[in-house]
């Protein structure tokens, strides 16, 4: 069988893919060298601050990179950072064509490694799989391009849409095969955000079951009214509670426990409540590039509000709980006519035990 560029491109997504949920704020990149028809060097990016894909495949190639392909999902880097521009070390290796899956979305580099090989006479081909690599990266691409973190909505409810019967009572609405799935979700993400409602609630510890590394918690609390004894303080994870900045005169004692517990994030102010569009503008001056929002419906009908959402995952289950006092999964404003609804695109359904998940985009 002849191997075209698709099948090695395909090898270096593979790898790119071991290391999702660990990279950020860095993409997710993997690399292969080839020569003739066999490889002889695979790498992928690991962790910020590790050597980046292209430098794991060449070393591993050694002398063999001399004259052979290299494939990439994304456009070497030609900037310092954390580590050296990655052009250089694929200059000096002797590599003769460079496959790029698709150009590098940071303004840093953006076409300029692109240019520097060519001006070393190694010729580039690009946009291979580049589809397929934009979305593995949508929280970088995000991230990078506009300084915001990716925003998905995470929502279990009933199948008439309530989160919580009108006492409030929550568990479980939902089965365990979708609340397995949903900490596996946790741990793709830099950060898990829910709102004080929630806690106060639920008291939940907003942990990610299945990992190592666990998600920042983010609490959207505008009157800092989070208890000091609450859950979600346990474990090493970073707690980050938004609210607004106190008034004169009126700190409160529960603030200077939350302040050795946690991070206080001050942010604007619109009407009355946390700016949301400030509030994420200052994670991702923190380095958060991507926030899974798990309730309560307030938010999550604020952030739809505000168009502030990029993908959900919807686990319904078949339950009707009914009562207009329980709680719905979106709230918020909402709109005004039904042919201004919110629309999902790009929408896959699959069955979870006795559930069904929605996955989606908003944008």
């Amino acid at each position: 069988m002849i191997k075209n560029h698709e099948y090695y491109m395909n090898l270096a997504l593979g790898l790119a893919q071991k290391a999702k949920g660990k990279t950020s704020p860095n993409p997710l990149v993997g690399a292969v060298v080839v020569k003739g028809s066999k490889v002889v060097g695979k790498g992928y990016h690991q962790k910020a601050g590790l050597a980046h894909a292209e430098v794991i495949a060449l070393d591993e190639a050694g002398v063999r990179a001399e004259g052979a392909r290299l494939y990439v999902t994304l456009e070497p880097c030609a900037h310092f950072g954390k580590t050296p521009p990655c052009v250089d070390r694929i200059i000096k290796s002797g590599i003769k064509q460079v496959i790029i899956g698709m150009i590098d979305p940071n303004p840093l580099n953006n076409g300029k490694g692109i240019q520097i090989l060519k001006q070393h006479k190694i010729q580039t081909r690009l946009g291979f799989l580049e589809e397929k690599i934009r979305k593995i990266n949508e929280p970088f691409i995000k991230y990078i391009t506009k300084r915001m973190p990716f925003i998905t909505v995470k929502v279990g409810q009933s199948l008439d849409g309530k989160i919580a019967a009108r006492g409030g009572d929550s568990k479980w609405i939902t089965s365990d095969k979708s609340r397995a799935f949903a900490h596996r979700l946790r741990q793709d993400y830099d950060a898990i955000m829910v709102g004080v409602n929630t806690v106060l609630r639920d008291n939940p510890k907003l942990d990610a079951w299945f990992s190592k590394k666990q998600p920042a918690k983010v609490i959207v609390d505008t009157q800092l009214s989070t208890p000091g004894e609450s859950h979600l303080f346990s474990g090493n994870a970073r707690t980050i509670i938004v609210t607004l900045p106190a008034k004169a005169g009126q700190e409160t004692e529960n603030r200077e426990i939350i302040a050795k517990k946690a991070t206080i994030l001050e942010v604007k102010e619109k009407g009355g409540q946390v700016n949301l569009k400030d509030m994420l503008k200052k994670l991702a001056g923190l380095g958060i590039t991507s926030v899974l929002v798990e309730g309560g419906g307030t938010l999550i009908g604020s952030l739809f509000d505000e168009k502030l959402v990029d993908k959900i995952f919807f686990f319904i289950s078949p339950k009707i709980i009914g009562g207009k006092e329980a709680i719905s999964s979106v709230m918020g404003d909402g709109i005004s006519r039904v042919d201004k609804a919110i629309r999902v695109r790009d929408m896959k359904l699959r069955r979870l035990g006795e559930d069904i998940l929605i996955e989606g985009y908003i944008k």
